[in-house]
């Protein structure tokens, strides 16, 4: 395999998750990328996580090691492999996002945003704060200190485990990118609260969230991880 585009460590990813109409997905969908439907419905994760140790080919850029990213992902296959593709992807530094953007033609935006965490003897409190238009989101988990490995055929499992991305370059056509990381643990939660106008952030389309039930809730440990360059397919 390729030298890793970049290496970072993810730490303590929220993923919230819901089912959506598959028509809500479609016009994000790369070409030759299937949707993945189950019992009629396709899934959007909201995830929200922090970057540390950050490096592009294995060099470490001066206050770009450490930053959080807030995204809104979907769930397809391509060629018989779970995979996924994103709808917006926040970071608060203006490089990153122009790099992502620019060069690669991922959908990133260069907001103010930020993350803490707090630790005591059994519990683990995680929080996002970030503003869009000039009005202020966050999402918060309260979780168990204690981590697991869910069993591989859970639902937890599924929602964090992808290790392909798929996208588009800027001439529309379809490509992939490969995520390598151990299998995450999970937290166990005791609580969350997510405070987003989904519609306001990321397109009218995206209000029906508003009034969504989440499918899923978890928080990830999180790992060392490795991001290969981008093929075409």
């Amino acid at each position: 395999m390729a030298t890793p585009f970049l290496t970072a460590r993810w730490q303590n990813l929220i993923n919230i998750t819901y089912p959506v109409s598959p028509e809500l997905l479609l016009p994000y969908t790369p070409r030759g990328v299937e949707l993945d439907i189950q019992n009629g419905a396709a899934f959007c994760s909201f995830v929200a996580f922090d970057f540390q140790k950050t490096r592009l080919l294995g060099i470490p850029i001066p206050f770009h090691t450490q930053f959080p990213e807030i995204n809104l992902r979907f769930y397809v296959k391509y060629r018989g492999k779970n995979a996924v593709c994103f709808v917006r992807e926040f970071v608060p530094k203006v490089a990153v996002a122009y790099l992502a953007q620019w060069v690669y033609n991922e959908p990133y935006r260069h907001i103010k945003m930020h993350t803490q965490s707090q630790f005591t003897e059994t519990e683990l409190q995680v929080q996002h704060q970030f503003w869009v238009k000039r009005q202020v989101y966050s999402v918060t988990v309260v979780a168990d200190k204690n981590s697991y490995q869910p069993a591989t055929n859970t639902t937890e499992h599924y929602f964090k485990e992808h290790d392909l991305g798929l996208g588009k370059d800027h001439r529309g056509n379809t490509t992939c990118y490969t995520v390598l990381h151990p299998v995450w643990n999970i937290y166990p939660i005791k609580k969350y609260d997510l405070s987003v106008d989904f519609g306001a952030v990321y397109g009218k389309q995206w209000q029906i969230l508003n009034h969504t039930e989440p499918l899923n809730v978890l928080l990830a440990q999180g790992s060392d991880v490795a991001v290969y360059p981008k093929e075409m397919v």
